[in-house]
């Protein structure tokens, strides 16, 4: 391997490293602005200035390959005094407005002023202004701050993939700006606000909220998808004031979608914080336990094969498993489900209903196929890794099904069941390009999964990669896209109702009125008719599910306990409490537990701890080693139609948000402003 000698102490580095990069390896610290790890170089703020032996000037470290031989040195007088040139510069026309600034506290620029500036100023002209921009609802502008470090124009276009920012002018007439002065239209817009070093971009609705160091900071896990990235959540008291990203080389590297960072003000509005009870057609106030002596009563009064559950979206373990426990144990029914729509599973194997490639696995894929998915709107994070795949491979896409506008180029091969068999029986153009790859990818999504035709698409290209050998030890080519953080939990702790024959018992029973008694768990999604059924309604929101209730059991939000849930790729994560669930709600596996013992019926469980030992065992108990024989499925002919997304409005956290509100109205404004420009 080749050396570099860096402050007189010689080190090995990879080949293709720069120079910055080498000096970290040596434990040395080089301050920069413009340069970020997954950003491509742009070598514009000059920070990262250092001697290199023999030149007679500092070089910009890194924009310049390390090579071997080189001796560098990061701390002497030369390097200093050329810091201190630059830092000087960045501050000619920087207002100093620290004190109201919402960065103040964790501002890049505020900390290497401070190791690398000087303490005063030698310019006495005035400072340029700079108008602000709009750029929607979640970024607040302040581009007198700016630098032109350029960030922000770098991820929009490299990693987001909608190249929506620029700079228009040169030199002290240079100004970063959207093209046409527009809200941005990424769902990950929001991490430019992350990526600035200083105060230019940052968090409207977080504007003069709180200062960095007022707020209590617990790490979490996000659930307004599947895909489970790490989150940091910051409160005030009860108040959840913003949501932040953590660093996950596996899941979201440190990217979060707009919808995780910006849902958290609906935490805080609608909320259900004491027990209702339906008299006369309206909801009125009441106390646990009358809520709870009026369910247990009606309870006694159908039979088990009369009542039904149903698991909502955001449910975590803990409340998958109490819920399950309390209908076997306490009414003797297994008439529950962990899905909101009638999409086809198969729960012999795990593999059937996870991400089998591993969000992770897709940056080294050679061969993607969406098969009935938007990736953008069903899971922004796992759309995001697509991107990089594709730009780091130069992979084809190819989807079945309209997946609508993606941030990379893709081939619609169809939108019929028909194009499945003929890639399975080697009669479509890409069947011999799929065989010969070496990692493909194919990801179904839950539009082809819902239709008559779902037990078909599944099994037939189940069976096609296993053919084909895309299912093995080393990779494993099958992989569903679940859109809700609950799926594949429910699916584990086996809270469906389904047999060899018939997958869609349970919807049938509710369509057709057999359900007497419905217990929904912050099931808001739901569509049926209610008729004469009584309703009991357990959740954190005031939301779909509660208009129909007859009881009302006031629940805890993610935020507010903690709780493991299962990402979409099989992955067991825990979140943490941040806060505390208002008025007189209470976390969910407790209201089940006192649920029991005013029945005399105990679960077997005291607390979160004895909770979770028997989750785990019950977990670890199921067999999925041996791969099961493959199941034949008849050819349904039937088109696969990507389902529009209401991406704002997905659960009733979202649906609760002000911010999320705004987007949505603003998504739709520019959705038929284009339909009609089309026209």
């Amino acid at each position: 391997m080749p050396k570099i000698t860096v402050n007189n102490k010689e080190l090995e580095f990879e080949e293709g490293m720069t120079v910055l990069q080498a000096c970290e390896l040596a434990g040395v610290e080089i301050p920069r602005f413009c340069y970020h790890e997954r950003l491509s170089i742009a070598g514009n703020c000059r920070m990262c200035l250092v001697e290199l032996e023999k030149s007679p000037k500092p070089i910009a470290s890194c924009a310049m390959p390390a090579s071997d031989g080189m001796k560098i040195k990061t701390n002497t007088p030369f390097v200093d005094k050329a810091r201190k040139g630059i830092m000087e510069f960045l501050l000619a026309n920087h207002p100093l407005d620290c004190p109201v600034c919402d960065q103040g506290g964790e501002c890049d620029l505020q900390d290497q002023s401070l190791f690398y500036g000087f303490d005063k100023s030698r310019y006495t002209e005035n400072k340029r202004q700079v108008k602000e921009k709009y750029m929607g609802p979640l970024i607040k502008t302040q581009m007198t701050r700016c630098i032109h470090c350029t960030r922000c124009i770098r991820f929009a276009t490299e990693v987001a993939g909608i190249p929506e920012l620029g700079a228009t002018g040169r030199g002290e007439d240079m100004e970063i700006t959207t093209y046409l002065e527009k809200s941005m239209e990424s769902e990950l817009s929001a991490n430019v606000i992350d990526l600035c070093p200083v105060g230019a971009l940052t968090s409207k609705p977080y504007a003069f909220e709180a200062r960095p160091w007022d707020l209590k900071k617990t790490e979490s896990i996000d659930v307004m998808d599947a895909v489970g990235s790490n989150i940091r959540v910051d409160t005030y008291g009860w108040e959840v004031k913003r949501v932040l990203p953590r660093v996950n080389e596996d899941i979201n590297e440190e990217w979060i979608s707009d919808k995780t960072r910006y849902a958290c003000d609906g935490l805080s509005k609608q909320r259900l914080d004491i027990p209702y009870i339906r008299e006369g057609g309206k909801l009125k106030k009441s106390t646990w336990d009358e809520a709870m002596k009026l369910i247990i009563t009606k309870l006694k009064s159908f039979s088990p094969n009369e009542i039904g559950g149903l698991v909502g979206d955001l449910a975590d373990l803990e409340m998958i498993y109490s819920f399950k426990s309390f209908f076997e144990k306490c009414i003797g029914s297994t008439n529950f489900e962990c899905r909101q729509d009638r999409i086809y599973i198969n729960p012999q194997e795990r593999m059937n209903y996870i991400f089998n490639s591993s969000i992770n696995g897709i940056e080294q894929s050679d061969f993607i196929l969406l098969v009935g998915t938007n990736p953008r709107l069903e899971a922004t994070i796992l759309n995001s890794r697509i991107r990089k795949s594709y730009i780091k491979n130069k992979l084809k896409i190819y989807s079945i099904g309209d997946a609508g506008d993606l941030t990379y180029p893709y081939e619609n091969i169809g939108s019929s069941t028909s194009v499945i068999r003929e890639i399975v029986t080697g009669t479509h153009k890409i069947s011999d390009k799929l065989k010969k790859a070496l990692k493909p990818i194919v990801i179904i999504g839950d539009s082809a999964l819902c239709g008559k035709s779902g037990k078909y698409v599944f099994e037939a290209l189940k069976n096609f990669l296993s053919r084909n050998n895309f299912i093995n030890k080393d990779w494993n080519a099958l992989n569903i896209l679940t859109q809700q953080a609950s799926r594949v939990g429910g699916i584990d702790l086996d809270v469906y109702s389904i047999s060899e024959t018939e997958n869609f018992s349970f919807f049938d029973k509710l369509n057709n009125n057999v359900f007497k008694f419905i217990y929904l768990l912050g099931a808001d999604n739901i569509n049926f008719d209610k008729k004469d059924s009584f309703i009991v309604y357990q959740g954190s929101h005031g939301d779909k599910g509660a208009e129909l209730a007859d009881v009302i059991l006031p629940g805890a939000a993610y935020t507010e306990k903690n709780g493991l849930f299962i990402n979409l790729e099989g992955k067991l994560q825990s979140a943490y409490k941040a806060s505390y669930p208002p008025g007189d709600a209470r976390e969910d596996w407790v209201i089940f537990k006192d649920l029991s013992n005013m029945m005399k019926k105990p679960l077997g469980y005291n607390d979160a701890k004895d909770l979770r030992t028997l989750i785990n065992k019950y977990i670890q108990s199921k067999n999925f080693k041996d791969i099961k024989k493959a199941i034949d499925a008849d050819f349904v002919e039937e088109s696969i139609l990507v389902k529009p997304i209401d991406y704002y409005y997905t659960n009733s956290i979202v649906r609760s948000s002000k911010v999320m509100s705004e987007c949505r109205q603003i998504s739709k404004k520019f959705l038929f402003t284009g339909i009609e420009k089309a026209s």
